[in-house]
């Protein structure tokens, strides 16, 4: 038996032991969950945007205000001060944000790994904003692309609307339920650059994503 094998077994195991108490025939809709957590926000609308900059920020994101007339302009100096020459966009990406002087790469599921990794970053719009962790959320919506196109490149600039910033994780979850149940997208929730740490909790970043994320706030006009 290899180590897997055995890994697989013991999880499988604890699994078993704790269900033992379970009656036979029980299913899980039977089960009543407490849900008697806030659904929703109080909080007013800047304050909302406030929180999420700062716990953004938190995470060593690069984070900027920028009013929706200026995106473009701040789009193309975020790219220039990171020198990026290369850069990854999903194929449907408003072309007022394409930065000049950057030769651009369009995804429509056709760039291969290779290309992706050899790029200087990737410019992407997102889902939705949770403002009580300071998270991202990726649904392959518009402006996000697949999934791959955020793994791979060094540099994550995206681009989020103040309308899209939500106070809580179950208002989040709430508007993504479409996206899951009816069109099966995968859902990615970021919280800063990638990082990881070993054994002795040095930290590593860059292992699972991005090293540098950076995040422009759009003011809605």
């Amino acid at each position: 038996m290899s180590a897997s094998d055995t890994a697989r077994e013991t999880i499988l195991q604890r699994i078993r032991a704790a269900l033992r108490d379970v009656p036979a025939g029980e299913q899980p809709e039977e089960v009543v969950v407490a849900r008697d957590y806030r659904h929703n926000g109080s909080a007013a609308r800047e304050e909302v945007v406030e929180q999420f900059i700062e716990r953004v920020a938190d995470y060593k994101v690069i984070v900027q205000r920028v009013e929706e007339s200026a995106l473009p302009q701040a789009i193309a100096e975020a790219c220039a001060a990171r020198g990026v020459q290369y850069l990854v966009v999903p194929a449907d990406l408003p072309a007022s944000w394409l930065p000049p002087h950057v030769e651009l790469l369009p995804d429509a599921n056709t760039l291969g790994y290779e290309q992706l990794d050899k790029s200087d970053g990737v410019l992407t719009g997102c889902a939705l904003a949770i403002a009580q962790t300071g998270t991202i959320v990726l649904n392959g919506g518009p402006s996000q692309g697949r999934r791959a196109i955020t793994l791979l490149p060094d540099y994550h600039l995206c681009v989020v609307f103040e309308n899209q910033i939500v106070d809580l994780v179950p208002e989040a979850l709430a508007n993504l339920r479409d996206a899951v149940l009816a069109e099966r997208r995968p859902i990615t929730f970021i919280s800063g650059p990638s990082a990881t740490s070993d054994i002795e909790l040095n930290r590593v970043e860059g292992v699972h994503g991005p090293r540098t994320l950076q995040v422009l706030v759009v003011r809605n006009a």
